[in-house]
């Protein structure tokens, strides 16, 4: 399976970068150009998907600025926001919202079976399942009006970020291999992060060790078996906004994200 590439036509005709190439992020990335199943294609520059938002230079955030960014939704722990930092809304004015997605990270025991792609996916279902409230809300806020250009973030950017990514481009009628692959992108973000945290946190290299299968761990076997579940448990995409309480959302995200290819 091939990944998107990472360089795509604008709607003005001129390149789109997928990558946004800011120094204090890793995974910051567009979800536009993802051609759907009825003929239309995702807006560039209204959708972002991004790891951890802390740390964003004066460039980044002059970058940011620039791109008219609304609302950020970080789906963190308090303790994970606590720790990290979270994204400078007195410098880049936006609309924040704090929506943990879990309650916890990862236990050290849990660590190894991430590198499981049938243990991961079903961690993910339990996201939709478990979280379901909070998992409404994040789509519900991008659909309503002045929300866009907006990011989704976490720590990683891969997991509970993938998952409402995912969602949102399966609610838009993206095909689930073009979903599958964009889920893949994070695989080199991840490596590019893990070495990182190596040489920021020499002190720290057993512990970050234990944490590699949860960070390297982006496999296109894991998010095909994510949506297979989600298909398995509701029986469509269209039922599970509905279960969600998002089909008018759903119909508001489809006119602000999409245009004819």
């Amino acid at each position: 399976m091939s990944a998107p590439p990472s360089r795509q036509p604008a709607p003005d005709g001129g390149p789109a970068e997928r990558h946004l190439d800011l120094e204090g992020t890793t995974n910051f990335r567009d979800l536009g150009g993802y051609a759907t199943a009825d003929g239309n294609v995702t807006r560039w520059r209204r959708l972002f998907r991004a790891d951890g938002l802390g740390r964003l230079t004066a460039d980044d955030r002059s970058r940011l600025r620039e791109l008219g960014l609304a609302t950020v939704i970080d789906l963190r722990t308090k303790d994970e926001a606590e720790t990290r930092g979270s994204f400078p809304v007195d410098e880049v004015p936006v609309r924040y919202l704090d929506l943990p997605l879990m309650d916890v990270l990862p236990q050290p025991e849990e660590l190894s079976s991430w590198s499981e792609s049938s243990y991961v996916a079903g961690r993910y279902l339990h996201m939709v399942t478990g979280s379901s409230a909070t998992l409404a809300t994040a789509i519900a806020t991008l659909a309503e009006p002045g929300a866009l250009p907006a990011v989704v973030h976490c720590s990683a950017g891969k997991d509970r970020t993938g998952v409402v990514a995912a969602l949102v481009l399966a609610f838009l009628g993206v095909p689930d291999p073009t979903i599958v692959d964009d889920y893949a992108l994070s695989a080199a973000a991840m490596v590019q992060m893990f070495d990182r945290l190596q040489a920021e946190y020499p002190e720290a290299e057993e512990a970050i060790t234990r944490f590699a299968p949860a960070i390297l761990n982006v496999v296109p076997d894991t998010m095909e078996a994510f949506l297979a579940s989600v298909r398995d448990t509701y029986g469509s995409y269209r039922q599970l906004a509905d279960t969600l309480g998002l089909t008018e959302a759903v119909e508001r995200l489809r006119s602000a994200l999409l245009e004819p290819a």
